[in-house]
Formats: structure tokens, C-alpha cells, sequence
């Protein structure tokens, strides 16, 4: 099996910035794609970014210019620089990965996702 950690979630105020790290572990052969989502309090969860293996990245429209997907592919590690935090940007974020990894002898693809990491952006 593989399995996604978060890291880096905390308070800060607003216009402050955040770096959240995604570790993937495993016997992962390749991680083709990886995304943050998010879910604010009381509010069905979104996608904020995600990046392909190629380096390929899209954001949703309310990050776009304030946050950075990027990924490690040597250490199978996955970002989300956050910068100008906005009260709005308060929420679990989570990580998912579409992965190749060796499951009872076989090379298999399955989505997975972390537990989540709390943001939260206040005065």
C-alpha cells in the first residue's frame, strides 16, 4: 500500500504564507499526478491544484497567482507554497496521488489520499 502524510498546516494571518508538503511512501514506482484539496468549515471539499508527473499544473480560480503546486519526483514529495493568505483560504487541506506502485507482485494504479493538514488564516 501507499500512503500520503501532510505536513506544514498552522495558523497565520492574513497576507502571510504557508508551506504544505505531501510524503508519499511505499513501493511506488512512479507518482503520475498529485493534488491539493481543500474543505473549509461547513463546505463540501474542492480542488485547489495539482501537477502530472510532466510538470503540467492547474489551479482553481480563487489561487490562481497566490499559490504553487510542485512536486519532488526523487523523494515522492508534493507542495503547496501558499502566499497571501486570505481568512477564506481557512480549511483541512488534503493530498491525493494517482500512483504506480508493487502491490502482492503486481504493478498496480490507485488514487490515494492523506488525512489532511489545518490551515488557518486569522487575526
Amino acid at each position: 500500500q501507499v500512503q500520503l502524510v501532510e505536513s506544514g498546516g498552522g495558523l497565520v494571518q492574513p497576507g502571510g504564507s504557508l508551506r504544505l508538503s505531501c510524503a508519499a511512501s511505499g513501493l511506488i514506482f512512479r507518482i503520475n499526478a498529485m493534488g491539493w484539496y481543500r474543505q473549509p468549515p461547513g463546505k463540501q471539499r474542492e480542488l485547489v491544484a495539482t501537477i502530472t508527473n510532466d510538470g503540467t499544473t492547474n489551479y482553481a480560480d480563487s489561487v490562481k497567482g497566490r499559490f504553487t503546486i510542485a512536486s519532488d519526483n526523487a523523494r515522492n514529495t508534493g507542495y503547496l507554497h501558499m502566499n497571501n493568505l486570505k481568512p477564506e483560504d481557512t480549511a483541512v487541506y488534503y493530498c491525493n496521488a494517482n500512483v504506480r506502485y508493487l502491490r502482492n507482485g503486481y504493478s498496480v494504479t490507485d488514487d490515494f489520499w492523506g488525512r489532511g493538514t489545518q490551515a488557518t488564516v486569522s487575526s
